[in-house]
C-alpha cells in the first residue's frame, strides 16, 4: 500500500465518521467526475470545515472563489442555513452548470447564486456596485491571482470576516525555485496574508486524500 492511497483510506473514513460527508455530497464528487470535469474539489474534511467556520463566526454571507462542481459550495450553503446566501465565481460556463444542478439535487440552490466569468472581473464589479460585505471569503481558483483575489477579499469583507485561502503547500513547491506563476501567485498571497496588518493569519499543512497540501486562513482585524 502506497502511502497515498493510506491517506485516501484514512480521508475517506474521517470524512464519513465524523465530518458527516453524506450521500449527495458524496454523488456531487462522482458526477463532477463524470461529467469530465477535474477531481479537485476540497476534501470531505475540509468541505466539512469550512461548514464549521462558517458556524463559528455566524456567516450569513459567504463569497466563494472558483465553484468547479458546486461541492464545496453545497457545505457553505447548508452552513449558512436558509435565511443566508453563497455567492460564487466560475470561469467555466459548463462547470457552473453542472454546479447548479447538483445543488438542486442537494436542495440548496435557491441560496446560491453562480456568476460565470473571470473572477477578477467579477470582482471588482462588487466592489464598485457596494455590495453589502462577506462574512467568510473562500478562494479556491487559479493560483496565479491569489493576490489579486486576495485583495479584492478585503474589500469586501468586514472586522470579524474568515479568508481562507486553498492549496497553498501543493507538495512543498512554495519552498521551490519554481517560477511557475501558480507558485509565485501562492507564495506572493502567503507574504501578503503574513503582513498585512489588517489580518491575523496562520496556514496549516494538510495530509489527505489529495496528498500534501494546506491551507491558509485569516481574520479580518479592521
Amino acid at each position: 500500500m502506497t502511502e497515498r492511497l493510506h491517506w485516501g483510506e484514512i480521508e475517506g473514513y474521517l470524512a464519513r465518521t465524523v465530518a458527516g460527508e453524506d450521500e449527495i455530497l458524496a454523488s456531487i464528487r462522482a458526477r463532477t467526475v463524470a461529467a469530465g470535469l477535474r477531481p479537485i474539489e476540497v476534501s470531505g474534511t475540509d468541505g466539512a470545515l469550512l461548514a464549521l467556520w462558517c458556524r463559528l463566526v455566524g456567516a450569513t454571507r459567504v463569497l466563494e472563489i472558483g465553484t468547479l462542481g458546486g461541492y464545496s459550495a453545497t457545505w457553505l450553503a447548508r452552513a449558512v442555513g436558509e435565511q443566508g446566501s453563497v455567492t460564487t465565481l466560475e470561469l467555466d460556463p459548463r462547470a457552473a452548470e453542472l454546479a447548479e444542478e447538483n445543488w438542486r439535487v442537494a436542495g440548496v440552490h435557491e441560496r446560491i447564486e453562480v456568476i460565470v466569468g473571470a473572477a477578477a472581473n467579477t470582482l471588482q464589479l462588487l466592489i464598485g456596485s457596494d455590495t453589502e460585505p462577506y462574512d467568510l471569503v473562500f478562494i479556491d481558483a487559479d493560483k496565479k491571482n491569489n493576490p489579486t483575489y486576495l485583495e479584492a477579499a478585503l474589500a469586501l469583507t468586514h472586522p470579524g470576516s474568515l479568508i481562507v485561502v486553498d492549496n497553498v503547500v501543493r507538495g512543498g513547491r512554495i519552498v521551490s525555485d519554481s517560477d511557475d506563476p501558480d507558485v509565485v501567485g501562492t507564495r506572493r498571497v502567503l507574504e501578503m496574508l503574513g503582513s498585512d496588518p489588517r489580518l491575523q493569519a496562520t496556514a496549516v499543512q494538510t495530509v489527505s486524500s489529495k496528498g500534501w497540501d494546506g491551507f491558509a486562513v485569516a481574520y479580518v482585524l479592521g
